[in-house]
């Protein structure tokens, strides 16, 4: 058995006048557990619109998801799905399409009715931005070619059927809604985008909204728990330093939730796997579990039993072998490949083609840039560990001090994407990049995140390199710590 905060109604004097106040109190019942799938990041692309050719070829070179895989991906992800046993219920958290493609979007419904239909499952999903109003493209013998996309005001009428047409609150606007789960639990579905315009700080008319939602569900008796594309707490702790990488004006939405009773919520968008836990002034907990995408690596389906209103346990399922032309590799290596190919052109770039690598990482091209970088990059595609340590006045435990840095690199930004990473204090690895990091402190004084808050380098680094906290699969979560 648990306790239920349930709200019950006395006469208080104030003022002289009489008021009436809702006051907690404990109720013993049993809550019957619920289970749930959730995935993300699908972005089902129809193969047969065109995903080959000289520049296809290029195109792939520094993507971290794949392209002309996604349809035969999702449908291997379905089939599992259709028939795993312990959930009837599916949860997909944004960017279903790869742009937005008119075709895509009929594609997938299409393959969500199906999947409704044959496996009598309940689909609840969230749209983002890579699902609207986007120059969507191909590619063939040609080159890349122009698709028709959609727009934010049609999204209603392709996904009514997945959460908006049976919800018992909707907003519009952003396309956000609270469906019922179970007896006993709610699930509130938010958005950032709006029409025509995509990863918005949410305004105070919006979060009062999530706020009366979340009070009513209270009120009710209702354990809530929410879902939305973009990750509420970054990822890992250096991912704070990229506006893209996690919701705007993050702390007055962990403080809405947290404070008015949600205190979990499900997010993707950055395809990577990670649990993280904030804290308001209040002293109320806000978990955000955020999932790798189906087609690009890290790929896991969770699966989630909430046991009690404090208690829910987080499993991680790898997504299922799918059907394609892999060169003999298992579907996990296969996108691994992928993955390690995108940081190894990213690194390569910096040597061969400085102004692409300042164009991936956002840097801004000048001809002086691009030929410190020319040198940069040189240097570190020769050097080994050893010579990096060198350079930084430390040195490498002899068992990693000959390895190549660029695979060190590799290992490290894979690590930071697939979660519980593994370069913690006591490794080889994690000794020599603590004490890097050590000697660069001092340069980083003055450090902030994206959205102006002060960050510590040294733990910022410690706690990105290697996972002090959470397992970023497997984990149950204390709702009330």
């Amino acid at each position: 058995m648990s306790g239920r905060i349930i709200p019950a109604i006395r006469i208080i004097a104030s003022k002289g006048c009489l008021l009436r106040q809702k006051l907690p109190i404990n109720r013993r019942f049993i809550m019957k557990p619920l289970k749930f799938y959730l995935i993300t990041d699908t972005h089902y692309f129809k193969n047969s619109l065109g995903a080959y050719g000289k520049e296809y070829e290029e195109f792939m070179e520094s993507e971290q998801k794949c392209f002309a895989e996604t349809q035969s991906i999702n449908e291997a992800v379905f089939r599992f799905l259709e028939a795993a046993d312990e959930a009837d219920i599916l949860l997909i958290a944004g960017d279903l399409t790869f742009w937005g493609e008119r075709e895509c979007h009929e594609d997938f419904t299409k393959l969500l009715h199906k999947f409704k239909e044959k496996s009598g499952k309940k689909i609840y999903v969230v749209t983002a931005g890579h699902d609207f109003s986007n120059n969507s493209f191909g590619f063939n013998e040609n080159g890349r070619f122009a698709i028709e996309s959609v727009d934010f005001s049609e999204l209603y009428d392709y996904y009514k059927d997945f959460g908006y047409s049976d919800a018992i609150a909707f907003n519009r606007e952003h396309l956000s809604y609270v469906a019922q789960l179970s007896d006993d639990v709610r699930l509130l579905v938010i958005s950032n985008d709006i029409a025509e315009k995509k990863h918005i700080a949410y305004d105070e008319q919006f979060l009062s909204w999530i706020k009366e939602q979340a009070q009513k569900a209270q009120a009710d008796g209702q354990m809530m728990i929410a879902m939305e594309h973009y990750p509420v707490l970054p990822g890992q702790p250096v991912l704070a330093l990229i506006d893209d990488a996690w919701q705007a004006d993050s702390k007055k939405l962990v403080e809405t939730l947290a404070d008015n009773g949600v205190h979990l919520i499900f997010t993707g968008h950055m395809h990577n796997q990670s649990i993280n836990k904030a804290k308001t002034q209040k002293g109320n907990s806000l978990y955000d579990v955020c999932t790798g995408s189906v087609i690009g690596w890290p790929s896991f389906i969770r699966l989630v039993t909430v046991q009690d209103e404090n208690t829910v346990k987080i499993e991680s399922i790898p997504t299922p072998e799918f059907d394609w032309e892999k060169n003999g590799l298992s579907s996990k290596e296969y996108l691994i490949a992928q993955f390690e190919k995108m940081i190894r052109t990213l690194i390569t770039a910096m040597r061969d083609n400085p102004e692409r690598f300042m164009q991936k990482v956002n840097i801004s091209s000048s001809p002086a840039k691009a030929k410190l970088f020319r040198i940069i990059g040189k240097k570190l595609n020769k050097m080994t560990v050893g010579q990096f340590a060198h350079l930084l006045f430390t040195s490498a435990d002899k068992k990693i001090r000959n390895d190549s840095f660029v695979e060190l690199a590799v290992n490290i930004v894979r690590s930071v994407f697939e979660g519980n990473q593994p370069f913690v204090e006591g490794t080889p690895e994690g000794d020599l990049l603590l004490k890097v990091f050590k000697r660069l402190k001092p340069f980083f004084r003055k450090m902030k995140d994206s959205q102006g808050n002060p960050l510590d380098f040294f733990e910022t680094m410690k706690h990105t390199v290697g996972n002090y906290g959470i397992d970023d699969y497997n984990a149950t979560l204390n709702l009330s710590e």
